[in-house]
């Protein structure tokens, strides 16, 4: 299969989600909306309304034009490379966050054997299904492994900071991308419209802030008034009503209290000064800055650590959970990562 080939199958997957999601009939919808309503009952996160909102990004991103507009950024995918069996270590915070991972693989021409996280298996397999219905050659292309995976040329792995340790150690001695914990941030500078401030809620409470490019840290210029923030936000508070959120959520609180920490109580989210970048579940930590010049200095210093930046210099309000085909985890470039060991001939 060449590179038009799986374009077209790609876009036909896209379509297919597409489709499924608004409910048109097709072979497809039932098993996904049966999936959609039930992946809460093996992993509480998933409620219907997360998984909807993920499959919508991947559905919406799936477009022939967007599909060639990335892939012809990389002229060498044109040409034909014996395969690699590229292994996929599967996170499982949010719906379907291995997808990229699986489309790159696929894209490139090489063939993935997926280690799907225990808390995101099912949705992964049936869209690998449906690929393979589009085209039955992606049944060569694809393995799904509940174990340990073994015989492959590279690795791409996505854990935390703790796995990842474990991961160089069991990888490292392959060709590998090896992605470690990472927060995001907005930075406001008191003058967003309404509109954005209703926008970055999205950013912070989308998936329940458990996404890596969900906006867990605020920097804010001295003086800020939280109170505006707080009363666009109020849509999010039903929030607290879900088991595993409110535990977070009175596990902080509790803690702040204990300790005699001064924090913002908003009924829903816990708004807090601090200095670190990965807030807990339900809290929001925020930091003043004196200064562009201050908080440039401090978004170059936290490259490592930050996934995205939504501001009015950055990313828009949003859209940190509407990721391009072309923005990649870690800043990493996994297709460069892949066409580079295909032409050194690894096999």
């Amino acid at each position: 299969m060449n590179l038009t080939g799986r374009i077209e199958s790609f876009s036909i997957l896209g379509s297919i989600l597409r489709n499924a999601v608004e409910g048109k009939t097709s072979s497809y919808t039932s098993g996904l909306k049966r999936l959609i309503d039930n992946q809460h009952l093996k992993n509480p996160w998933f409620i219907p309304g997360n998984v909807t909102m993920a499959v919508s990004a991947i559905a919406n991103e799936l477009t022939a034009e967007n599909l060639k507009k990335w892939t012809d950024a990389y002229p060498d995918l044109k040409r034909n490379y014996p395969p690699l069996r590229v292994a996929v270590i599967m996170a499982g915070n949010i719906p379907l966050v291995g997808f990229h991972d699986f489309l790159t693989v696929l894209i490139t021409g090489n063939n993935i054997v997926a280690k799907t996280s225990s808390k995101d298996a099912d949705l992964m397999r049936f869209i690998g299904d449906i690929l393979c219905d589009i085209d039955p050659v992606f049944r060569k292309r694809i393995e799904f492994s509940d174990g340990a995976v073994s015989g492959f040329d590279a690795v791409i792995a996505t854990g935390s900071d703790n796995t990842s340790r474990y991961f160089e150690q069991y990888f490292g001695k392959y060709p590998h991308i090896i992605r470690r914990n990472r927060n995001s941030i907005a930075i406001l500078d008191g003058t967003e419209s309404d509109q954005q401030l209703d926008a970055l809620g999205a950013d912070v409470f989308s998936y329940f802030g458990l996404g890596c490019r969900n906006v867990s840290k605020l920097y804010v210029p001295s003086g800020y008034n939280f109170a505006r923030l707080i009363n666009n936000w109020k849509k999010y508070s039903d929030l607290v009503n879900h088991p595993k959120y409110a535990n977070n959520y009175d596990f902080s609180k509790a803690v702040f209290i204990v300790n005699k920490e001064n924090f913002i109580d908003t009924g829903f989210v816990l708004i807090k000064e601090d200095s670190g970048h990965a807030s807990p579940v339900a809290v929001l930590w925020y930091e003043y800055f004196k200064s562009p010049d201050q908080i440039n200095n401090i978004a170059e210093e936290l490259n490592e650590k930050i996934q995205c930046i939504i501001g009015k210099n950055h990313l828009s309000f949003g859209t940190a959970q509407s990721p391009a085909l072309w923005d990649y985890a870690d800043g990493t470039d996994t297709v460069e990562f892949l066409l580079k060991k295909n032409i050194a001939g690894i096999l």
